[in-house]
């Protein structure tokens, strides 16, 4: 005999995923230090972090000490110190991230340089003035949303049990469909309200890339040594890329682009290796210790939020914020036991982590 009162089950389970889902999809926007939009004087490197992610912010910041003459790249990608002296806290990143020997190969450097603290940093400036969404909040607020769509559906289960096991003996309340039918609509209800947000910029980040992009090329005011010529051109490739670019140097061009292709086959390998064993021990998320394991242009969807799903480490001739992430550390992973995408040391992904989360070290 079916009795009303067995919805209670259900109804607490709708109760706590409503609740859950809400306070996840309200800590996306929350906004510690709102301050406006800086226009086109936002800083290079906060500028590339906003366009194409960490990818982008390491393409930009070597570029820069190249034309610096701080470093020599050559044709088989491998990059050399010439000079110590950083002119901001990601030089010191790149010079940390090869090491006494000073030089390292690119592809290797990119990926620990984009994890490393000083451009995760940027990334949580920008999402503190609103431009930009932590990609931790965004998978919470996905998980969240998807155990509502599981109360959802549990609402739905005990309906047809109460119609199976309801047999109708005189004597006894037939069930009360109004219910099933009132939770329904309530958990479709809160299913619209609490949907996710798409895409780690925010409407406020694409307002201040429309303001940079302009109708004239954009120069950074900020974020240039001051003896440094060609700030149009790092502006260029802040927003756009190496393709929008156009670096004259084409055997530098050659090796960025063969570092961002290696970053990419990682990120395939990792993508498979992932679907295959999500739920082994080394799927844990990437969020552990680097937050930003992601690019701007994450759609926010399940398949292209994770370093497993569709992103990847970012490609460094995509346009603003159309770069894709991949991820993992040393001592966070984001894939399987099988990907990576970093060296053994440390980067974006070792060869011990794994892509499990909606992040990845975008471009």
């Amino acid at each position: 005999m079916w009795h009303d009162t067995y919805f209670l089950i259900p109804a607490a389970l709708l109760a706590a995923a409503v609740l859950y889902a809400s306070q996840t999809r309200q800590r996306v926007g929350h906004v510690p230090r709102a301050m406006g939009l800086p226009g086109r004087g936002l800083p290079l490197l906060d500028a590339a972090f906003l366009a194409g992610g960490p990818g982008r912010v390491f393409d930009t910041a070597l570029v820069r000490m190249h034309m610096a003459e701080r470093v020599v790249i050559s044709r088989a990608g491998l990059v050399t110190l010439v000079d110590r002296r950083p002119y901001d806290a990601v030089d010191q990143a790149v010079m940390d991230a090869v090491g006494p020997t000073g030089s390292r190969e690119i592809a290797a450097l990119r990926r620990e340089v984009m994890r490393s603290a000083a451009v995760q940093e940027i990334g949580d400036r920008l999402s503190d003035r609103g431009l930009m969404r932590r990609p931790d909040r965004l998978r919470r607020a996905r998980t969240a949303h998807l155990l509502l769509r599981l109360a959802v559906l549990d609402v739905l289960a005990f309906t047809v049990l109460a119609v199976v096991l309801d047999d109708g003996e005189p004597g006894y309340d037939r069930v009360s469909f109004w219910v099933p039918g009132f939770l329904l609509l309530v958990g479709l209800v809160a299913l619209a309200v609490t949907r996710p947000h798409r895409g780690r910029i925010t409407p406020a980040g694409q307002r201040q890339l429309a303001l940079m992009h302009g109708s004239t090329p954009w120069r950074p005011s900020a974020g240039l040594s001051p003896a440094l010529a060609g700030g149009a051109l790092l502006g260029a490739l802040a927003l756009g890329g190496l393709a929008a670019a156009g670096l004259d140097d084409q055997e530098l061009e050659a090796a960025m682009l063969e570092a961002s292709a290696e970053e990419e086959a990682m990120r395939q390998a990792s993508a498979g290796a992932f679907a295959s064993s999500s739920s082994s021990s080394s799927g844990s998320s990437c969020a552990s210790t680097t937050t930003w394991c992601g690019s701007s242009s994450d759609s926010g969807s399940s398949g292209s939020s994770g370093c497993g799903g569709s992103s990847s480490c970012g490609s460094s001739s995509s346009s603003c914020g159309s770069s894709s992430s991949s991820c993992g550390s040393s001592s966070s992973s984001c894939g399987s036991s099988s990907s990576s995408c970093g060296s053994s040391s440390s980067s974006c992904g070792s060869s011990s982590s794994s892509c499990g989360g909606g992040g990845g070290c975008g471009s």
